[in-house]
C-alpha cells in the first residue's frame, strides 16, 4: 500500500511537468523554423498586413542585398482577400502592385513561386529590405526544404528592382573648422 502511495505522489509531482512538453505541432514548426534559419531565413511571429489578422503569424523573410533593394508589393490569398482586388494568378491577388511593372522573367519565377506555395500561405509581401512569406507553418521539413531554394531565387530576381530608386544627392563633405 505504501509503494502506490509513493506512486501517485511521485506521478502528482511530475505531472504539471509533462504539460510543458511542446505539442508535436509545436515540435514540428521548431523543426520547420530551424531549418529555414539554416538556410539564412529570418522568421518571426508577427502580425500579417491583412485587414482582419487574427493575431500573429508566422513571417519567414529573406533579406534582399542592401546595396539591391526590392520593389514593393504585397500579394493576398484569394481565402483572405477582398473580390475587389486586382487578381494576379491563380489563387492570388494584388492588394499593392509594384510601381514598376516586372519583366517577363520575373513574372515567371513570381507565378512559380505561387503556385508552389501551401494552401496556408496567406501573404506574399515584398519591400526594399525583405520578401517576406506570411503563413500558418502546415508543411513538413522536407516540403519546406524544396520550396526555400525556389523562395530564395524569387528574392535573386526580384532583388535590385527598387520603386523607389536610391537618391542621386551626394552628400557634401563638411566644411573644414
Amino acid at each position: 500500500m505504501v509503494w502506490l502511495l509513493i506512486i501517485v505522489v511521485v506521478g502528482l509531482v511530475f505531472a504539471p511537468a509533462m504539460w510543458l512538453r511542446p505539442s508535436r505541432r509545436q515540435q514540428r514548426q521548431i523543426r520547420l523554423r530551424e531549418t529555414a534559419r539554416k538556410a539564412g531565413v529570418t522568421v518571426r511571429l508577427e502580425t500579417p498586413p491583412l485587414h482582419e489578422a487574427g493575431g500573429a503569424m508566422a513571417a519567414y523573410r529573406w533579406a534582399y542585398p542592401q546595396q539591391r533593394p526590392g520593389p514593393d508589393f504585397v500579394l493576398v490569398h484569394n481565402d483572405v482577400s477582398s473580390a475587389s482586388l486586382k487578381p494576379c494568378v491563380s489563387g492570388w491577388r494584388w492588394r499593392i502592385e509594384p510601381l514598376r511593372p516586372l519583366p517577363a522573367p520575373v513574372v515567371a519565377r513570381l507565378e512559380e513561386v505561387l503556385a508552389a506555395l501551401p494552401e496556408d500561405a496567406m501573404v506574399l509581401e515584398s519591400g526594399a529590405g525583405t520578401l517576406t512569406l506570411w503563413w500558418d507553418e502546415s508543411l513538413e521539413v522536407d516540403a519546406l526544404e524544396a520550396l526555400l531554394p525556389r523562395l530564395a531565387a524569387l528574392r535573386d530576381v526580384l532583388a535590385g528592382r527598387p520603386d523607389r530608386p536610391a537618391s542621386r544627392r551626394r552628400i557634401q563633405p563638411a566644411p573644414p573648422p
